[in-house]
């Protein structure tokens, strides 16, 4: 089989983490192998939020696992993705240092809504297409989402603070299952998904399907007991609370369906999936296939396309609502892509096209803080995209932007950490010679420019004509000025004109 027809994406949830391998054939994936081991990370966050060392080290035994299943796989053809609890914990650079190196890949935190973006899409591209309306209820282990949505399109998302792990920690913290702790975990998490009564009211929806986790354990046990297979109704979710009232205890639960690692949260995760039904006048919800970790699957063949890319979509949406002057975006684009180009020259690998893309992209929004203040207008940028969530985007990567805009104009110290990696000196230092050359907002001649790093010497040098440098002075001279903003970085721009 060949392994460039392979896609892997990798679900680093509060309970379990998933693999699934599919393969590309006919523009559609066909799973290929499906691997989930029961890690609860959720469970190892302190009061501190922090991850304890034994939830650490069942993480990165199980990466381990998963790296030698996936090795080979370029970069390009695995997503590995981080939900609630490594959203939560303070050291999750701790986990996610060590995490990465095991498994050879990039793991993405993922912001919640982007979390819901992946399930509906999911969800969708395994159900058939239909004008129904939909809501999509994922209940995890730390977090719930909800999404109204049509065929492919989701409309609303939303993430919310509540989850079987966490709920079953809090409100069953002796493994006992009472009435008053139900009732006092329901009464909890409605108070939690309060608001979602406004943003998904039941006339705008047709169908509800439940995903992954909790929806699919109870999906489970209820078709096994002689419920229609496949759906959860209010009637059926009230026979299982009985069970679990009559066992008292997961280890005393006898009942055909429950899986030895869903025994311990199942408690917390009934008691939000009843709140939810209550809050939402749900009567049926529907099982689904499709999961977050199939959403990534198709997410990753998307960003092979720029044009399919979400993020794409989201940069220009978010240029065109803080009215940034496009036609200066695009020529600070071209230049800069044409100036890292020129800097990674033969070393250049299959990867320069998604630097090239993110440089573009923070081109495109590096004056979306104008309309704000214009002496300040790159703070101000680098604040929109560190407190905004755009869809398709992790949190890294819309932290790395930011560094990216917050760094175009004015002194370097501010970014001393990122500094440290060479891929994004060329980046930045591209975008700030681009905005210098295109000060006057018109194209630059940049037919003359010889431009080359040396990576491990921390040095650029940029040879320029001295005809060019008399037909633009104030470009020169603002590129003499670079070089002395580079120079207090340890890195060294030089600019020869000869």
């Amino acid at each position: 089989m060949l392994t460039k027809s392979l896609f892997a994406a990798i679900d680093l949830g509060s309970n379990s983490f998933r693999l699934e391998i599919g393969q590309l054939e006919a523009g559609h994936l066909r799973r290929m192998e499906y691997i989930k081991e029961t890690v609860r990370q959720g469970n190892g966050l302190d009061a501190e939020r922090n991850l304890s060392d034994e939830a650490m080290q069942r993480g990165w035994d199980c990466l381990a696992r998963f790296a030698e299943r996936i090795a080979g796989f370029k970069p390009s053809q695995v997503r590995a993705v981080a939900t609630q609890t490594l959203r939560e914990a303070r050291n999750r650079e701790v986990f996610l240092a060590k995490a990465k190196s095991i498994l050879g890949y990039p793991i993405e935190v993922i912001a919640g809504r982007e979390e819901a973006r992946l399930i509906y899409m999911g969800v969708s591209h395994l159900l058939p297409q239909s004008p129904e309306r939909r809501l999509v209820v994922d209940i995890g282990g730390r977090s719930t989402e909800l999404i109204l949505g049509k065929n492919a399109q989701a409309k609303t998302l939303e993430s919310y603070r509540v989850g079987s792990v966490a709920w079953s920690m809090k409100y069953f913290p002796d493994g006992v299952w009472t009435h008053s702790a139900f009732k006092a975990a329901e009464i909890a998490a409605k108070a939690v998904l309060d608001e979602a009564q406004i943003q998904y009211p039941r006339q705008n929806w047709d169908t509800c399907y439940g995903s992954s986790g909790t929806v699919g354990a109870v999906a489970d046990v209820l078709t096994l007991a002689g419920w229609p297979e496949g759906l959860i109704t209010r009637s059926g979710l009230d026979w299982l609370k009985d069970k679990l009232l009559k066992a008292q205890k997961p280890e005393y639960l006898k009942l055909e369906g429950v899986k030895e690692d869903r025994r311990p949260v199942i408690g917390g995760g009934l008691a939000v999936l009843r709140a939810v039904f209550d809050l939402l006048q749900i009567d049926e919800m529907h099982a689904a296939q499709g999961a977050l970790r199939h959403g990534a699957l198709y997410d990753l063949l998307d960003r092979e396309s720029p044009h399919d890319d979400v993020r794409t979509q989201m940069v220009s949406w978010l240029t065109h609502r803080f009215g940034s002057d496009l036609t200066q975006a695009e020529r600070v684009s071209r230049t800069a892509q044409t100036l890292l180009s020129a800097m990674l020259g033969k070393a250049a690998d299959e990867e320069a096209p998604r630097h090239l893309r993110k440089l573009h992209w923070a081109a495109q929004l590096h004056e979306v803080g104008m309309r704000i203040s214009h002496s300040d207008y790159h703070k101000h940028g680098a604040y929109i995209l560190d407190n905004t969530d755009l869809p398709g985007f992790t949190i890294d990567e819309l932290h790395r932007l930011s560094q990216l805009v917050l760094g175009h104009r004015g002194k370097l110290r501010k970014l001393d950490e990122p500094l440290q990696d060479p891929l994004f000196v060329q980046q930045l230092m591209a975008l700030r010679m681009a905005v210098i050359l295109c000060h006057a907002r018109r194209d630059p001649d940049t037919s003359a420019f010889e431009l080359n790093v040396d990576t491990s010497r921390k040095v650029a040098k940029l040879k320029l004509s001295t005809a060019w440098a008399e037909q633009w002075p104030q470009s020169a001279h603002l590129l003499r000025e670079e070089t002395i903003a580079w120079f207090k970085t340890g890195w060294e721009l030089k600019v020869q004109f000869n």
